[in-house]
């Protein structure tokens, strides 16, 4: 119920009277009276004022399990959440959801990782109380080697749930990395267990750089942050809902096809490399040429200098810009 009480105070943006209260949750005034003082407790700041009833007084984000809940303008996408003040990896802590019967569309969500993981088993730094880490439980119907593509679906979601939480005008670096000003924003990474033909479950996890913060100097020349590009503190709750709406639409898009060809479109728009010079780093040889798009299977197509057009998969190659990270 705190969460509801939370989203009817923050839609009304006014006094709400205590009666009103329980009549909407059909509940005693001594039960409404609990939960506001629970959420004050949780650092909310809420008036409340004799027979007008409460408020909630616009203050800083407390970001947590109440805010989430109430953020969530979702039909499945993010319900339900799990919040954790530190968690050792939200991948992790998804894989034992799922693998315990959590839903499709469960979300864990930590405001610390305390053995973060990127890709090709790479660390991510996952400091506390600066950014935005959750990994989303997806149980599809389609065959194992359909489900790369959604790694696409959820850099889509992130880089319009950006836009849309804070102006930032993020894009993809094909194939999943968010960047900003031409500097990494968000990692994406997707982890599945299955069995022959049949997939078990999928999780995503992300990383979102939001707070103003300090990268190693590996880092510094091709890292940012959400604060530092927009200029001022970024709701992550709002981020995370917001980003949960995004996917929920694309991937009803994706799943009806169990391909790109419906977001071709909305997923180039995004593309920081299309029509750009880029450097595809293959082993088994390296080549320049121009990236144009992806395709319906979310392959980069890389049009070389003979006017050839080659398909690159993710999972084989990386491709960098000519001049820099993008």
């Amino acid at each position: 119920m705190k969460a509801e009480i939370l989203s009817l105070l923050r839609e009304r943006g006014s006094y709400v009277s205590g009666q009103e209260l329980c009549e909407h949750f059909g509940v005693s005034r001594t039960a409404v009276w609990k939960a506001i003082n629970q959420l004050k407790k949780e650092g909310y700041c809420i008036q409340a004022v004799q027979n007008r009833g409460y408020l909630l007084v616009s203050e800083d984000e407390v970001f947590g399990q109440n805010e989430l809940e109430s953020r969530m303008d979702t039909k499945w996408a993010g319900h339900p959440v799990s919040f954790y003040d530190a968690v050792n990896s939200t991948n992790l802590r998804a894989k034992l959801d799922a693998d315990n019967g959590a839903p499709e569309g469960a979300l864990v969500v930590a405001d610390m990782q305390t053995a973060g993981r990127g890709r090709r088993g790479r660390t991510w730094s996952s400091p506390a109380g600066l950014n935005v880490y959750f990994t989303l439980i997806l149980k599809p119907q389609y065959v194992p080697d359909k489900a790369s593509m959604v790694t696409l679906v959820m850099a889509l979601a992130v880089a319009e749930g950006i836009r849309e939480t804070c102006g930032v005008e993020a894009g993809i670096k094909w194939p999943n990395d968010i960047v900003a000003n031409g500097k990494k924003i968000c990692g994406i990474l997707t982890e599945m267990s299955v069995e022959r033909d049949f997939i078990h479950h999928v999780v995503i996890g992300v990383g979102i750089n939001v707070g103003l913060q300090e990268f190693a100097p590996e880092l510094a020349a091709t890292a940012t942050s959400l604060q530092a590009e927009c200029g001022r503190k970024v709701p992550k709750a709002a981020l995370v809902a917001n980003i949960m709406k995004a996917f929920e639409k694309h991937y009803e898009v994706f799943r009806g096809k169990a391909d790109l060809s419906g977001l071709i479109g909305s997923y180039n728009e995004m593309l920081v490399n299309r029509d750009r010079e880029v450097r595809v780093l293959d082993p088994k040889g390296e080549y320049n040429g121009i990236a144009r798009g992806i395709n319906e299977v979310g392959e980069l197509l890389v049009e070389l200098p003979d006017g050839r057009v080659e398909k690159v998969y993710a999972g084989e190659v990386s491709v960098r810009g000519i001049y820099g990270y993008v």
